[in-house]
């Protein structure tokens, strides 16, 4: 096959939308089909064009075998609505644009979201081009935004509304990324069975795997050998309740434990400013790492932490990071209600506290710190899980089939 893949964020950046992009498509490749991403000059979380893709509004790279086509977007380091819905609305109009100069005979479009506007650019595109338009909910989008405060204006929440359901009925199938965003579309929406396919997060596991701590890497960041490690690998948002895991690093401000922070977001400024208000010395705080790099960091922790705020949304949400963890034989310690604590709970791979509860916190990673031998035995329990059920290279052979289904009919 010959497929066009649509998703606003692809590496160098760094994340997990980033990830999933990137590997879904490199498996496409290595099972013989031909990939081209379609994605933004690369700025993204912090909204500053990389070095070498200044000024540019077209680019074609190939990465690993992937055709890459990078379109000029707006970027803005401040934040707020106006400056989203330009970068987002900026990538559309773009991508459209230069989708004119590949002279490919495409099989299909395979558009991710959010944004959204990934989703109506790739439904524009599919009409021009005369091919199927699949498209992947990742996270569902107006409603996340308006749980989160985001989303006021009850007139871009219409046209939101709007723009989601003809992205839904214009695509052949739709793939979710979550049971919770699955459920809703079928029973909320009304979507037929049919049309929808589960395919989750995961992770690399040939990348992420066992190694002995890298105690070098850990001196390096003025982490102590004896010191438990508690590491956060992931974007600091909205939605992450990070300042909960700073209060429960007060906590314990002299028992011996560590906390790393590793990667950037909207909140990391505030995240930063309230453990220095703290005065901590057990909090190192480090800038994104890329996903070549990041597995050493997580080999070289005790155990990890996967946080959201306490939110009936957050309970359809899965942190993609707790199967790094987990693929890495790390104990996983939750603190999120929902489909993320029922993979935890299955897996038997770590311990649940409620989300936003320091105390609960603290008092758990206490207890993981005095059970070495049950951490060891909860994060083999969990790479097992993993290699079982959320391979991404197990995943993209089921997106691939997915796709094949399509072609077909």
């Amino acid at each position: 096959m010959k497929i066009l893949y649509l998703s606003q964020y692809f590496p160098p950046e760094i994340g997990a939308t980033q990830t999933r992009a990137y590997e879904m498509a490199l498996n496409l490749v290595n099972s013989g089909h031909y990939v081209t991403v379609m994605t933004e000059i690369p700025n993204h979380p912090l909204g500053i064009v990389f070095d070498g893709y200044k000024k540019k509004f077209f680019m074609r790279e190939y990465v690993d075998g992937i055709e890459v086509i990078r379109s000029w977007v707006y970027t803005n380091p401040v934040k707020n609505f106006s400056t989203r819905t330009l970068f987002y609305a900026s990538y559309m109009v773009s991508s459209v644009i230069n989708s004119m100069f590949l002279r490919k005979d495409y099989d299909l479009l395979f558009a991710t979201s959010p944004p959204l506007f990934v989703g109506l650019a790739g439904l524009i595109i599919s009409r021009i081009k005369k091919i199927p338009f699949v498209f992947e909910v990742r996270d569902l989008w107006p409603e996340s935004a308006v749980t989160l405060g985001e989303l006021r204006n009850p007139y871009a929440i219409s046209l939101s509304q709007a723009i989601a359901r003809m992205l839904y009925r214009n695509s052949v199938k739709i793939v979710a990324v979550t049971k919770g965003i699955y459920s809703y579309l079928g029973a909320s929406l009304k979507i037929p069975k049919e049309k929808l396919v589960l395919i989750p997060n995961g992770a690399n596991v040939d990348l992420y795997k066992p190694a002995e701590r890298h105690r070098e890497l850990l001196r390096k960041v003025n982490i102590k050998d004896s010191d438990f490690v508690v590491l956060y690998a992931g974007l600091h948002g909205l939605i992450h309740g990070l300042e909960s895991v700073i209060d429960a690093a007060y906590i314990l401000k002299d028992k011996g434990v560590s906390f790393l922070f590793i990667g950037d977001g909207v909140k990391k400024a505030e995240i930063m400013k309230r453990a220095s208000l703290y005065s901590l010395t057990n909090v190192v705080f480090l800038s994104s790492i890329s996903e070549k790099s990041l597995p050493l960091y997580v080999q070289s922790c005790d155990v990890g932490i996967a946080t959201t705020i306490k939110n009936d949304f957050c309970k359809g949400t899965i942190p993609v990071k707790m199967f790094s963890y987990m693929s890495c034989a790390k104990p996983v310690l939750l603190c999120a209600d929902g489909e993320a604590r029922d993979i935890i709970n299955e897996s038997k791979a770590g311990i649940c506290v409620e989300p936003e509860n320091p105390k609960a916190i603290a008092n758990a990673i206490l207890f993981l710190k005095e059970n070495p031998t049950l951490c060891k035995e909860m994060g083999s329990r969990g790479r097992k899980y993993v290699e079982k059920y959320y391979s991404r290279k197990e995943l993209a052979k089921r997106l691939e089939k997915v796709f094949l289904e399509v072609v077909k009919t």
